[in-house]
């Protein structure tokens, strides 16, 4: 009897979007409008990969990076939640997966002692080159129309599933805690007995009430949170079941 806990990292466990966030280190903190403008629709990642050259440019090091994105706020509730799992540990299993990146990811968990929360975490593989830049890669190559060219966060919960039950491991109910856009690919995979947990008034939310009026809702159920406090409320009955 366990549950898989499936979370969103950016506006879910932070607040903020932690690759924006960065933008902090930039001299007078904000990029030059050419940079900002580069930006193609599916293609973050490689936007990203400028972002950093740009700030390696500008002489900001690893330190101030990591200083920087210690100080993201979680969203409300979260570290109350956080540490409910952490303290039931026997009944969630719990995962990230994340357009973020690995450097920023562990960052944020490590300084907030919340890297045993999760027992994976898939995101966009992240380092510092020799020089001190740092770099950033696609998570995978998929061939999924719908999502973002470097992830496809349901292949990914579908490669973890499928290695959970090669171990022995398969799950009562899947929650699955998100708020974008490249949320609703996983959820769509989602079967009747799991659940969808979309952050109230962002994109997620919108695009399974869209898919409710379409006539082709989601299998799963669906409870909106708007507080991390709503979740735990719901985990709590969940372990009374």
């Amino acid at each position: 009897m366990k549950f898989l806990l499936v979370f969103d990292f950016d506006h879910t466990i932070v607040d903020e979007n932690s690759d924006t966030w960065i933008v902090k280190c930039a001299p007078e903190k904000k990029l030059p409008n050419g940079l900002r403008n580069s930006y193609q629709p599916g293609h973050w990642t490689e936007y990203m990969g400028r972002v950093f050259v740009y700030l390696g440019d500008n002489g900001v090091k690893e330190d101030d990076m990591e200083r920087t994105m210690t100080t993201i706020p979680f969203t409300a509730g979260m570290v109350d939640l956080l540490c409910f799992i952490g303290e039931n540990k026997e009944l969630f299993d719990c995962i990230i997966v994340s357009d973020s990146n690995t450097v920023f990811i562990d960052w944020i968990l490590k300084a907030a002692d919340f890297h045993k929360v999760f027992d994976e975490v898939f995101t966009n593989p992240a380092a510092f080159s020799s020089t001190g830049y740092l770099t950033v890669q696609n998570f995978h190559a998929h061939h999924c129309p719908k999502c973002p060219k470097n992830l496809c966060k349901r292949e990914v919960l579908k490669e973890f599933l499928n290695k959970q039950l090669e171990r022995g491991v398969s799950y009562t109910r899947i929650v699955y805690i998100g708020d974008g856009g490249n949320d609703l690919c996983p959820v769509m995979f989602l079967k009747k007995d799991d659940v969808a947990m979309p952050r109230q008034g962002y994109t997620l939310e919108k695009k399974i009430a869209q898919l409710a009026q379409d006539v082709s809702p989601v299998e799963c159920s669906v409870l909106v949170w708007s507080s991390a406090t709503d979740i735990m409320s719901y985990l709590k009955l969940l372990i009374k079941e």
